[in-house]
């Protein structure tokens, strides 16, 4: 079993157990009392749960979703929507890409040679650092492990100070034409980099469109583009109420 997998197995039986021992989990996966204890520690550090004598405890998370988790959800989605974006990213030198798992499905299929990149995301920023030739900032603030990202008036104050030419950006949900995020950080994020970016584009799969959030970042008409694996018929609905949607 996939470490990502157990995270969630974890996580689902805490939710509903309220607690559990160590060995307990360990029976439930599987696996060794020795690999639950590690799992346990990590998942702590990523705001998943709180450690007990002997075992874990379920805590509400915050309203932001460990990255870890995102990963696997809608992952199809997630890359149909990636393979679309590939086909229409316009010419960059330098590109913000957001902390998400959609963008971090993006990122890791671009050509980034020679180009800059500024991230927030701690996952993505992991991830870019292994390809060569790539410049890679990534901004100060406070680290969310949950998230694996950076917020924060510092990252706002940076991100203020660079010029960008393209911004990549998913979101939380898509409501009422604008984009939206599970926290309020996240979304000044998002519209510190927007401001400062030439080119706004918005890769958002499918399933965000049917989803709620509560802190609005920008409406849909004000990015470029948005990218999305959206069927034919809703992609022409909103490209007549002046949203530029490129589905396929």
């Amino acid at each position: 079993m996939l470490t990502n997998e157990r995270y969630k197995k974890i996580a689902e039986y805490l939710k509903e157990k309220q607690s559990a021992k160590v060995k307990e989990l360990a029976e439930y996966l599987f696996v060794s009392p020795a690999t639950v204890r590690r799992d346990l520690v990590d998942m702590q550090k990523l705001g998943m749960l709180e450690r007990s004598h002997g075992g874990a405890i379920y805590v509400e998370n915050s309203n932001e979703v460990s990255i870890f988790i995102r990963l696997e959800k809608n992952a199809k989605e997630k890359e149909l929507t990636a393979s679309v974006a590939l086909e229409h990213l316009p010419d960059f030198q330098t590109v913000f890409i957001d902390n998400s798992s959609t963008c971090l499905a993006l990122a890791e299929r671009m050509n980034l040679t020679h180009k800059t990149i500024i991230t927030n995301g701690l996952q993505i920023a992991t991830k870019l650092s292994q390809k060569k030739d790539v410049t890679l900032f990534m901004p100060g603030g406070e680290v969310h492990f949950n998230t694996n990202s950076v917020t924060g008036s510092i990252t706002c104050n940076m991100l203020q100070r660079i010029k960008i030419d393209l911004m990549l950006s998913s979101c939380a949900a898509i409501s009422n034409k604008a984009a939206f995020e599970q926290s309020l950080d996240t979304a000044i994020i998002k519209r510190t980099a927007f401001e400062q970016s030439k080119l706004r584009y918005l890769i958002a799969d499918r399933t965000k469109f049917s989803l709620e959030a509560p802190y609005q970042t920008m409406p849909l008409a004000s990015y470029d583009a948005v990218i999305s694996n959206l069927g034919d018929s809703d992609a022409q609905e909103l490209n007549a109420q002046g949203i530029n949607i490129i589905n396929k």
